[in-house]
């Protein structure tokens, strides 16, 4: 005979008691937490405990138990904030971002490191370099590639002098929405939005705002700022932006491309050890000599490395010389990787480690 079906109270008390063990293993997960903080020894601030490489070890076994019914990306933001609450034990980790507050820069500091981080709100993508590298932030995230518009050209030009390493990676969906002050399409005469933004929706605002004034600014939040003082303007920006500034949401998502996508990197002041599932940036400086730039790719085709990347920008040495950014698959201390860097030498004059680090979970 078939078990009869739970009532409601029962099924509430069977939550219940569920909820009271889940409490009860994340207190003892955030005391063992404290117990590594011990281990560790007398360490001053909270960028000493946190290890990009181990947190993504742990993301990925949680991916890999997943049997549902909840996604994998549900899961993995839960389990994101409790490794955050449990380290903010310390000491809340300080990271800068390109403010003001309701920038996707901010999603992806929320999305990678949690809610229990500090932001940093600064002015500028070369401001969050300085910061770190001057210790006021432990670590910054700063966005280099859109899916549709390519790369932000200003992050990589930083690390042509640079000395921060890139600890980590976050891929964030970018939904942009027309916000204003009434809600009304019919009221907006100009439109506020990052470069980057009008780009992305240049053909939602043909088609549904064709004699709106179009006008840059720094952020998408700064747009939604603006905005918020005139009932004829709106902005593109998250709807993060709206709620923050008090504005409604007009239209959208209006970004051409429904997989809009923006990847960030996570800037930091160490090379990290292997996680095993290794991203490896190099700014490679090329000998001005035939055959050049095959001769600093093929060592990697022949170590059986994986390019995932490779772009050129003035090196802001001489006139006309060129460095390569270039992304491969695994981490520099892996054998292979070693030999393909040794035999770069004669065809490169310098061979920069920008970072290996955690490819991003999902």
């Amino acid at each position: 005979m078939a078990d009869e079906p739970l009532d409601l109270g029962q099924v509430r008390a069977r939550i219940d008691g569920i909820d009271a063990q889940i409490q009860q293993l994340i207190a003892e997960r955030a005391r063992w937490a404290q117990q590594v903080g011990l281990a560790k020894g007398p360490l001053k601030a909270a960028v000493d405990y946190y290890r990009p490489e181990r947190e993504a070890q742990v993301l990925r076994r949680v991916v890999d138990r997943n049997e549902g019914p909840l996604a994998d990306e549900v899961l993995v933001r839960l389990f994101r904030e409790i490794m955050s609450a449990c380290l903010a034990q310390q000491e809340p980790l300080k990271v800068g971002y390109l403010g003001p507050e309701g920038t996707f820069s901010q999603q992806a500091v929320h999305k990678h490191f949690g809610h229990s981080a500090k932001g940093l709100p600064l002015a500028s993508i070369e401001e969050v370099f300085q910061e770190v590298e001057a210790g006021n932030a432990d670590f910054g995230v700063v966005p280099v590639e859109n899916s549709g518009q390519g790369t932000i050209q200003s992050t990589l030009d930083m690390f042509l002098t640079s000395q921060l390493k890139i600890c980590g990676e976050v891929e964030l969906g970018i939904h942009q929405y027309l916000l204003g002050r009434t809600g009304r399409i019919e009221d907006i005469e100009r439109v506020y939005a990052h470069p980057q933004s009008l780009a992305q929706c240049k053909a939602w605002l043909r088609q549904n705002l064709p004699t709106a004034e179009l006008v840059p600014t720094p952020s998408n939040a700064d747009a939604a700022r603006r905005a918020r003082n005139a009932d004829d303007a709106a902005a593109l920006a998250g709807e993060s932006a709206g709620h923050v500034y008090g504005l409604k949401t007009i239209a959208g998502p209006a970004n051409d491309r429904a997989d809009n996508t923006t990847r960030f990197l996570v800037l930091g002041r160490e090379l990290l050890p292997t996680c095993g599932h290794d991203r490896t940036s190099l700014l490679v400086f090329v000998n001005d000599q035939p055959g050049a730039l095959f001769g600093i790719l093929k060592p990697f085709a022949d170590a059986g490395l994986s390019l995932n990347r490779i772009e050129s920008r003035p090196a802001h040495r001489r006139r006309w010389e060129y460095a390569f950014f270039i992304d491969v698959s695994g981490h520099v201390d892996q054998p292979e990787m070693q030999v393909a860097l040794q035999q770069l030498g004669a065809f490169a004059s310098t061979v920069k480690i920008l970072g290996s680090y955690p490819v991003a979970v999902l």
